[in-house]
């Protein structure tokens, strides 16, 4: 089977990004990049991921043409395809529909530098305008928004995450829920404190540190823009 273990990891990722509460139903789509092979295997439109098998997973090519598998894709295709035609570091994007993230997105906030752990994106996740989903709009839109980050923030819609493989692209997206949640409830009871860039910087030296001795984290940081 092509792509067997791309394919095995968007089905066993499938599964969690529902255990873990990032989406609801069939939302959100999950997708890995073999840029060796330069095909992408990206989960089908409208089965349950409890219920997806390896040989469910499409297989494409970066012109979205359908190389392996007799399922629909994602309809987020384009939103995929986009960067890995244009960006050479990330192999992996997990999109999501959770609560926390989608909530702040509906408003049309970008999430501030208000804890470390928005360090996993970048010095912040930015509100992409709202697109229509399925759309080559929403792929520009979310393609602009996430440069120099790894994670932006879709308008009333969700999020997207992304990394140089599914473990950590999945990390970022719970870490980026987790601080939409602290923003939320920051918000809700009083004055935000952003993190002031000195201290952002002593953060992101400890989370390099920290990195030479996690492979999830090893090199990651090191893509972050200063703000």
């Amino acid at each position: 089977m092509l792509l067997l273990e791309e394919r095995m990891k968007v089905v066993e990722y499938g599964k969690k990004i529902i255990s873990s509460g990032l989406t609801k139903g069939t939302g959100g789509n999950i997708s890995i990049y073999n840029r060796e092979k330069q095909l992408v295997a990206i989960s089908p439109s409208g089965i349950d991921y409890f219920e997806t098998k390896p040989e469910d997973v499409v297989i494409i090519n970066l012109d979205g043409e359908i190389v392996d598998g007799s399922k629909k894709p994602s309809s987020e295709l384009d939103m995929h395809l986009i960067f890995y035609q244009r960006r050479d570091d990330l192999n992996a994007l997990v999109h999501t529909h959770s609560p926390y993230a989608k909530t702040i997105a509906t408003l049309g906030w970008d999430i501030p530098p208000i804890t470390y752990l928005v360090a996993f994106a970048g010095p912040n996740v930015r509100c992409a305008p709202y697109a229509t989903f399925g759309t080559k709009e929403l792929a520009e839109k979310a393609f602009e928004g996430m440069v120099d980050r790894r994670a932006v923030l879709l308008a009333n819609h969700g999020m997207i995450a992304g990394a140089h493989n599914i473990e950590t692209a999945f990390m970022v997206a719970e870490e980026i829920e987790f601080s939409a949640q602290i923003y939320y409830q920051a918000k809700a009871i009083g004055e935000l404190q952003s993190l002031l860039k000195k201290k952002w910087l002593a953060c992101q030296r400890n989370l390099k540190v920290m990195a030479r001795d996690d492979p999830l984290l090893g090199g990651f940081f090191f893509f972050c823009v200063l703000i």
